[in-house]
């Protein structure tokens, strides 16, 4: 089995160039993102974390007393 040899149609591949570059750059594109993706994964489950901490802050200020109305200190006697 020799791949270099032309004669042999089992291993040659007649395209022209722009479809076999087409086809590196979208293969090359994928596995780029796939990569991102992966590298990125961190930073989304951080990001999860977070939004449900906030999410439970602001029920937890939305449970929490109302400030009392009127002034927080008596009137100043002179």
């Amino acid at each position: 089995l020799d791949p270099f040899h032309p004669g042999n149609p089992a291993l040659t591949l007649n395209l022209p160039l722009f479809i076999l570059l087409f086809l590196a750059l979208a293969i090359g594109m994928i596995v780029g993102s796939m990569a991102t993706w992966v590298k990125q994964g961190r930073y989304r489950k951080l990001a999860r974390q977070r939004g449900l901490e906030a999410e439970n802050l602001r029920q937890a200020v939305s449970r929490a007393p109302a400030a009392p109305k009127g002034p927080a200190l008596p009137k100043p006697t002179n």
